[in-house]
């Protein structure tokens, strides 16, 4: 059995690069892989959904993204959000761009430590494919959402909505409101749901996103 791979920084046995594609085309076939891999995908907000749907979507393959947040990590965060608590502190856009490359090393991440707005966003993600949008704050969800639509012809854009709380697992669902615009969530504002944000119910929205954005990448049905 080969040793483990580690990733300190006193030992530089990382797999290479063909290991890794070889890897993903074994278990996706390389049709599927290849179209994973040339996919570019953006993430708006890289708190509970954001940091996670951008893990699963490199362990997925997806191997070219541009992630944007202007937060850093706070203790706070760690309950739900796809970081160590070594990371406090950190941006997280490179918090978020170190457990990537923990996952894979070779993957091209652009990061945008800014606070996304009108002017910026087309200029940001106008090369993207499709645009995860994972913000708290509804109207900058409002913002981002329509700012995609109309400045970015033909990217697609996959929107969190309502996770809060505890239970209700299979209330979380993805909706084709246009054939641009899908919504993950259940709906439900936070101020309604009981027990805050917990890692359980956030990562089943992350999961919805993430299966959404792959299911678009392959062209199927949501």
């Amino acid at each position: 059995m080969p040793a483990p791979f580690r990733t300190g920084a006193d030992d530089m046995t990382l797999p290479g690069r063909n290991a890794i594609e070889n890897a993903l085309r074994e278990r996706h076939t390389p049709e599927i892989h290849g179209m994973i891999k040339k996919a570019k995908v953006g993430i708006a907000g890289l708190g509970g959904l954001g940091s996670n749907i951008a893990a699963m979507l490199v362990r997925a393959g997806v191997s070219d993204l541009v992630i944007a947040d202007l937060d850093i990590v706070d203790i706070t965060n760690i309950n739900r959000q796809n970081y160590g608590i070594d990371q406090v502190g950190l941006a997280k856009t490179d918090a978020t761009e170190q457990q990537l490359k923990k996952i894979n090393p070779y993957a091209k991440i652009k990061k945008h430590n800014v606070r996304l707005n009108v002017s910026n966003i087309s200029k940001i993600f106008k090369k993207c494919d499709i645009v995860c949008e994972a913000f708290d704050v509804p109207s900058e969800k409002t913002m981002l959402i329509t700012a995609i639509l109309e400045q970015c012809p033909g990217a697609k854009v996959v929107s969190g909505s309502g996770m809060a709380g505890f239970g209700r697992s299979n209330e979380i669902v993805t909706k084709m409101m246009s054939d641009r615009l899908y919504i993950c969530g259940d709906g439900i504002d936070m101020e309604d749901a009981a027990g805050g944000l917990m890692a359980p119910r956030v990562g089943i929205c992350a999961g919805h996103m993430a299966n959404t954005v792959i299911s678009l990448i392959l062209g199927g049905k949501i």
